[in-house]
């Protein structure tokens, strides 16, 4: 009895793997979707991370070019 129950179990998680295949896998929408995030999310994100870094790098030179500038001025006491 138990050997039938777990072989109807079976074949129903197969039923419903292959339906789950053909409405996604052969879904042209959903291949197109899939392949469109896959190629524009790594983009994004070195986007992000190189826009950063420009930031960083601007405020460093700005610091840099203010402090040449104004340079700091040595204790008279000395």
């Amino acid at each position: 009895m138990y050997h039938k129950l777990l072989i109807s179990n079976y074949l129903d998680f197969l039923l419903i793997r292959n339906i789950l295949l053909d409405m996604t896998i052969n879904n042209p929408i959903f291949i197109f979707s899939l392949i469109i995030v896959i190629w524009f999310i790594p983009g994004i994100l070195v986007r992000r991370f190189s826009e950063l870094n420009k930031i960083k790098k601007n405020k460093k030179q700005q610091t840099d070019s203010i402090n040449k500038l104004y340079p700091r001025q040595k204790d008279s006491s000395e």
